[in-house]
């Protein structure tokens, strides 16, 4: 039997209004000095996708409403609870205080292989994601209380940040 493309009904896909109200993952996601929108705006889809519980968007990085976030999140900015917070290193310490645990995800001297990483079913992790040419600020890695990083086997040194969140999101849903 060849298969048959779903349509958009049989997809059975939560409304706004009741993935508001749905438990999410205990997961959120903070883009510090995302630089471009279309990216704000796939880690909003991404967000969607595997309900996070929020997104923290930092520094530069951009906000909602703006066409070019909108373009590439497709009214994830609708259903996804976020918030702008000006200084990463006051929200990473406010968040480790109230008990999340900060996984930086960069290349970094004694980084965890991302394969390797084993997250604790009790608690809540927050994901950094940093600029897309210089990364995550040090001073986030430092306060970091793991940095993960993603194996990668080809000539370049890193993955687009929009791609990176992606699989972050979909491995640790995989690992609980």
């Amino acid at each position: 039997m060849t298969p048959r493309k779903l349509s958009l009904d049989e997809l059975n896909r939560l409304s706004v209004d009741d993935f508001k109200k749905a438990d999410k993952f205990p997961y959120c996601l903070i883009l510090d000095d995302i630089r471009s929108l279309n990216n704000v705006g796939s880690v909003f889809r991404t967000a969607d996708a595997f309900r996070a519980a929020s997104i923290y968007l930092c520094g530069i990085t951009g906000q909602p409403p703006h066409r070019d976030i909108t373009k590439t999140a497709l009214g994830a900015t609708e259903s996804v609870t976020w918030t702008y917070v000006a200084d990463v290193d006051a929200l990473v310490s406010q968040l480790r205080s109230d008990g999340w645990v900060v996984a930086a995800i960069e290349q970094a001297e004694g980084s965890t292989s991302l394969s390797d990483f084993k997250p604790d079913p009790n608690k809540r992790y927050a994901f950094v994601f940093g600029n897309e040419v210089t990364g995550v600020r040090q001073t986030v890695v430092e306060q970091a209380d793991v940095v993960l990083e993603i194996p990668q086997f080809g000539t370049k040194h890193s993955l687009n940040i929009a791609v990176t969140a992606g699989i972050v999101c979909w491995e640790f849903l995989q690992k609980r």
